[in-house]
C-alpha cells in the first residue's frame, strides 16, 4: 500500500484554479499546474482498504489503490499501465468524471471516525496520464495478428472511441463513422475548451490512427450512407451516437427568438476554438443570460456566456438546494446529492432553486421570463402563491437534460427495437433486435457519464469480438443493466 499514516498527516489538496479575471478572458483549461510532489503525496493518502469500495464507485473497475501506491513510489511509468488495463482514455475521465469513485472513498465517511476528504483520485488519474504522454510512454498499441473481419462503429464519442480502440486491438479492421467535421462527439463540440483542451483529444485521435483504426467524418448514417448498405461493408455494425435530443420547456411564448437548447449554443461556440468561426451565431455579449437547469450542461454554458462577456447570468433549477454535506437520503458509499460548485459558478452568475418558468416574455424576441417558487416536497412542483417574478433575459438556454437519441435517420432505417425510454433496446450482449448490430453509449443507456460511456464501449467491444470469433479476452466491466 501506500503510506500507512498518509491519511493522517496528509490533507486533500487538488489543484488551484486560476485568478477568475485572468481565466475568464481565455478559454484555457482553468487549472494552474500540480506539482508531481503535490501528486505523489495525494496518493500517498490511500488506504489501501481491505475492501476498496471506490472500485465499487467506478464503472470500469479502475485499480485505484494499485497506480495509487505506484505513483507514490515513484513509478510512473508502471502506474499509466495498471490504469490503461480498465480505461482507455483516463485523461478525458481525469478532467470531465464527477469522480463516484471519490463519493465511495473510505476517506469520505462523513462524521467522527473520518473527515469527508476523500483521496483526489481523479487527480492523480489524470496526472498519470499527462505524464505519461510527456514522456512518451503512451504509444501506439496496434494487433499482433489481424483476423480479416471488419467493424463499423457509428459515433465518435467517449464510446465509439472505446470501442474502436479496443476491437482494434484485438484484431479487426475497424471504422470510426462520425457526421460531424471532426472527432470526438461530445468531447469535441460539447465539452468547452475551459473543461478539456481539444489538444489532450487530438493526441489520443493520433494513437488511435496509428494503431490502424480508420476515422471517416461527414457521413452521416441513415442519411449519407443507408443501414442496408452498412452492414454490407461491415461484419459487424456498433451504434455509439449520443443522447442528443436535448429537453425542451413548452411554456407560453417559447417561439421568442433568443431562446436556445443548450448544444445549439455551446456547439458553435466550439466551433470558434476550432478556427471554424470569427463569431458565434449565439452570443451573450452584452445580453442577461439565463440558463434553466441546474446541471453540467447548464455549467457549460455558464462558464461560455461569462467568456462571451454576458452582461448578467442567472442559472435556475426546478429542484431544491441542495445541502453541502452528504444527506441522510444518500448515505456513503453512495452518489450523494449535495451542492456541487464548479470552476464555472466561482467565475459569477446567481444561481435560483426551487423555481418554475411560467413564460418568457417579449414581442418577437426574448425580453424576460416570468418564474414562480415551487414546493417539491411531494415530488412535483407546486406553485407557491404570490412569489412571481420576471428576470430580464436577451438569452435563454434550456440545459434540463436530453431525452434520447434522434430516432429519424439512422434509428428508424435500422429498424430496432426502443425500450420505453425511447433508447434503442439491447440484450445482454449488447446486441439489438437487429443481426450484427450492437448498442453502446448514451444511445442506448440515455444520458450518462464519460466514465459510463468508456465502460460500456469496452464491455460491447466484446461482446463484438466474441460475435466475430466465437470467444473473446477483452474485458467487459459493465452489463447493459448496470447502474
Amino acid at each position: 500500500m501506500a503510506d500507512p499514516q498518509g491519511f493522517l498527516k496528509l490533507d486533500r489538496r487538488t489543484p488551484a484554479r486560476r485568478p477568475v479575471d485572468v481565466r475568464i478572458e481565455d478559454w484555457r483549461e482553468v487549472y494552474e499546474p500540480f506539482p508531481k510532489q503535490a501528486a505523489q503525496d495525494q496518493a500517498a493518502r490511500c488506504m489501501d482498504c481491505g475492501i476498496p469500495f471506490c472500485h465499487n464507485g467506478c464503472p470500469l473497475g479502475n485499480l485505484i489503490p494499485e497506480w495509487n501506491d505506484l505513483v507514490y513510489r515513484g513509478d510512473w511509468q508502471e502506474a499509466i499501465e495498471r490504469l490503461h488495463a480498465t480505461n482507455n482514455f483516463p485523461e478525458f475521465t481525469g478532467r470531465l468524471c464527477p469522480a463516484p469513485c471519490e463519493a465511495a472513498c473510505v476517506l469520505g465517511i462523513p462524521g467522527p471516525t473520518g473527515d469527508g476528504a476523500a483521496v483526489a483520485i481523479k487527480q492523480v488519474e489524470v496526472e498519470i496520464a499527462d505524464r505519461a504522454f510527456a514522456e512518451g510512454w503512451i504509444v501506439p498499441q496496434p494487433a499482433l495478428e489481424k483476423t480479416g473481419r471488419t467493424v463499423g462503429v457509428v459515433g465518435s464519442g467517449p464510446a465509439g472511441l472505446a470501442a474502436a480502440q479496443q476491437l482494434t486491438r484485438a484484431g479487426h479492421d475497424v471504422t470510426v463513422l462520425e457526421r460531424a467535421d471532426r472527432i470526438g462527439g461530445l468531447l469535441r463540440y460539447g465539452i468547452p475548451e475551459f473543461k478539456m483542451e481539444k489538444a489532450v483529444l487530438d493526441r489520443r485521435l493520433d494513437q488511435m490512427r496509428a494503431e490502424g483504426t480508420t476515422f471517416r467524418t461527414g457521413v452521416d448514417v441513415g442519411t449519407d450512407l443507408s443501414v442496408e448498405d452498412l452492414q454490407a461493408q461491415y461484419d459487424a455494425v456498433v451504434l455509439a451516437g449520443g443522447s442528443t435530443l436535448g429537453r425542451d420547456l413548452p411554456v407560453p411564448g417559447r417561439e421568442l427568438s433568443g431562446i436556445h437548447l443548450a448544444m445549439d449554443y455551446l456547439v458553435p461556440a466550439n466551433r470558434v476554438q476550432q478556427g471554424d468561426l470569427q463569431r458565434p451565431p449565439i452570443s451573450a455579449e452584452g445580453k442577461d443570460v439565463v440558463i434553466i437547469g441546474g446541471g453540467d450542461t447548464g455549467a457549460d454554458c455558464l462558464g461560455t456566456a461569462h467568456r462571451q462577456g454576458a452582461r448578467s447570468v442567472t442559472q435556475l433549477e426546478i429542484m431544491p438546494e441542495p445541502s453541502p454535506s452528504r444527506p441522510a437520503a444518500t448515505p456513503w458509499p453512495t452518489w450523494p446529492t449535495i451542492l456541487r460548485t464548479s470552476s464555472a459558478h466561482e467565475e459569477g452568475g446567481a444561481r435560483v432553486f426551487s423555481v418554475s418558468t411560467v413564460r418568457f416574455t417579449g414581442t418577437s424576441a426574448v425580453e424576460g421570463l416570468e418564474v414562480v417558487e415551487v414546493d417539491m416536497s411531494n415530488g412535483r412542483p407546486v406553485p407557491l402563491p404570490a412569489t412571481g417574478r420576471v428576470l430580464p433575459a436577451q438569452l435563454v438556454l434550456l440545459a434540463m437534460g436530453f431525452t434520447g437519441p434522434q430516432q429519424n435517420g439512422m434509428v428508424e432505417q435500422s429498424g430496432v427495437e426502443l425500450d420505453g425510454r425511447g433508447n434503442v433496446a439491447r440484450d445482454r450482449g449488447w446486441a439489438s433486435s437487429r443481426a450484427g448490430v450492437f448498442v453502446a453509449g448514451d444511445m442506448g443507456r440515455g444520458q450518462s457519464l464519460v466514465v459510463w460511456a468508456i465502460a460500456e464501449g469496452r464491455s460491447a467491444a466484446a461482446a463484438v469480438d466474441r460475435y466475430l470469433g466465437g470467444d473473446t479476452t477483452l474485458p467487459a466491466p459493465v452489463l447493459p443493466t448496470s447502474r
